[in-house]
């Protein structure tokens, strides 16, 4: 299914279920393979230290669920969004990126302070437990352009820090292919609906949630313990869920 089993979006299950068809595979929301971590090194050349207590960054790396649940557990992330980047504000819905014809790409805007995590720290670990940066509009279950991993930065310093980490990562041959990770900038980021807001953690028994995304969240825990924070930063009024 592609909408959210507690709040559907469509006004009626009979109208969510007929989207869900005309999607097909196309939609965030069937399960595959357990993805599991590559742990990267950290990157080589990263932001230069400043005043500032505030940075964003906007990712994409398969269906946003996953990606913004795991930023939402890591230390020094105040913030973080589901959306859509890449296309143009009339198409940034759900119904139309799924679609796969709009340029946009689901997409996560983490808001972090960059007194306690740089924003090359914010890419090891969206290399490392946040998506496969080898698959090519894809990642796992779902295929796509919307799907694609990409890094859309928001100044020229923060494009110099990925595309220099990208080639390092490369050049190293960290994952044994290279990478299929575009760095787009100039594009703007729309929020998603708001049933998509921290669906990973109201929807933790959701199939597709406990298949491909409860086990990032694992595998930040294992592998960036000193990054991990328990209690995740939720982007609406909610009771926090644990994960432990």
């Amino acid at each position: 299914m592609s909408n959210s089993t507690h709040r559907p979006n469509f006004g009626t299950l009979a109208r969510a279920l007929a989207l869900a068809l005309v999607l097909g595979t196309a939609a965030c929301g069937r399960s595959g393979a357990v993805e599991t971590a590559v742990v990267v090194p950290p990157p080589t050349s990263d932001e230069s230290k400043s005043d500032a207590t505030s940075e964003k960054a906007v990712l994409a790396g398969g269906c946003f669920w996953g990606v913004q649940g795991v930023f939402q557990h890591v230390k020094g992330v105040t913030q973080a969004i589901s959306g859509y980047t890449g296309g143009a504000a009339s198409t940034a819905r759900y119904e139309n990126v799924g679609l796969g014809d709009t340029g946009h790409a689901e997409s996560v805007q983490v808001t972090f302070d960059p007194r306690v995590i740089s924003y090359g720290e914010i890419l090891r670990i969206y290399f490392s437990v946040a998506h496969d940066p080898t698959e090519k509009n894809r990642q796992g279950p779902d295929v796509g352009t919307q799907y694609r991993s990409t890094i859309f930065p928001i100044d020229d310093s923060q494009k110099k820090v990925a595309e220099a980490y990208i080639a390092q990562l490369d050049t190293a041959k960290t994952f044994g292919e290279p990478l299929a990770t575009t760095v787009e900038p100039g594009k703007t980021f729309y929020r998603a609906e708001d049933y998509h807001q921290d669906f990973l953690v109201h929807n933790p028994s959701y199939p597709y949630i406990a298949i491909n995304d409860l086990p990032k969240i694992d595998n930040l825990r294992r592998t960036f313990p000193d990054r991990f924070n328990a209690e995740p930063v939720l982007t609406q009024s909610a009771v926090a869920v644990s994960v432990r």
